[in-house]
């Protein structure tokens, strides 16, 4: 879902540091099995190296959050940030997928599923993500395509 706001607006947000935002950011729990895992598939599919990674732990990830209404302590808080726009939720993993393609695309059926269903099953997945996947450190991966595209 498309977050409310003037395009790049958080460049005139004083509480957002400056960043590259030549390319798409996608901001993600840092902690989160899944979202590791995410991140592993953007780096791998990402052939043309223009994503960037930021945890949502980060300076400039709580500052993002917040300057779209989310908390990086929200687990419902995903973001992707293309050409200054922002989306959030599955729609935000949808777009991410069709733009890196292969494996990628294989989210696109949830284009299908009505926005309250995927808003539900987006809800349910991300508030069990821990239980249901474990913890990690993103940081820790030995993966440099990850470590390249990570924004402190």
């Amino acid at each position: 879902m498309k977050i409310a706001g003037d395009t790049y607006s958080y460049r005139k947000d004083t509480a957002v540091p400056e960043f590259d935002d030549t390319g798409p950011v996608t901001v993600m729990d840092g902690e989160c099995v899944l979202c590791s895992t995410g991140a592993r598939l953007i780096a791998r599919l990402d052939k043309a190296g223009e994503f960037r990674i930021c945890r949502a732990q980060t300076e400039l990830g709580r500052a993002l959050l917040n300057h779209y209404g989310m908390s990086a302590d929200d687990p419902e808080s995903w973001l992707y940030i293309v050409d200054g726009r922002a989306f959030t939720s599955f729609d935000a993993m949808i777009r991410v997928g069709a733009r890196v393609g292969g494996a990628g695309l294989l989210l696109q059926p949830l284009r299908l599923l009505p926005r309250p269903v995927q808003d539900w099953f987006y809800r349910r997945l991300a508030h069990n993500r821990y239980r249901l996947f474990g913890r990690t450190d993103i940081c820790a991966l030995p993966d440099p395509g990850v470590r390249a595209r990570l924004m402190e």
